[in-house]
């Protein structure tokens, strides 16, 4: 191996970028670390975009007998987006996205579905707790 890597450095450089992004590419960074606050409990969601790139060349010197030279370089990039919070409170779990406001009247009645939910259930509890309380 030892042979080939020194007729062939491109294997080893490539080798080595892919070992750095797999490093940042950790489950912890798309899926991040929990926040609590007052009952509710946030958990960030993201979107990582990876791009590797790499390549070399061999030349000869003039000098008779030399070894090859290598010339080569590889390069990663990484872009990391917020997508959505992961909402737990009360045993109920909501996703939250990030983003844009939604595209037709559709979107934003689905969006609010959940809200409109909520504020009728602590409505109808509350009617409930003043009937009874007047009993």
């Amino acid at each position: 191996m030892e042979n080939q890597e020194k007729k062939n450095p491109l294997g080893r450089l490539m080798q080595d970028t892919m070992e750095q992004v797999r490093a940042m590419a950790d489950a912890d960074v798309i899926i991040g670390t929990p926040i609590q606050a007052e009952g509710v409990t946030l958990i960030p969601v993201s979107r990582m975009s990876i791009g590797v790139g790499g390549g070399g060349t061999e030349f000869s010197t003039k000098q008779a007998g030399a070894d090859k030279n290598f010339g080569g370089g590889s390069a990663a990039s990484a872009k990391l987006e917020p997508v959505a919070f992961l909402v737990i409170r009360e045993g109920t779990v909501k996703m939250l996205p990030v983003g844009g406001a939604p595209i037709t009247t559709m979107d934003r009645v689905i969006d609010m579905v959940p809200e409109v939910v909520d504020k009728v259930t602590d409505f109808i509890q509350s009617q409930k707790e003043k009937k009874e309380f007047q009993e």
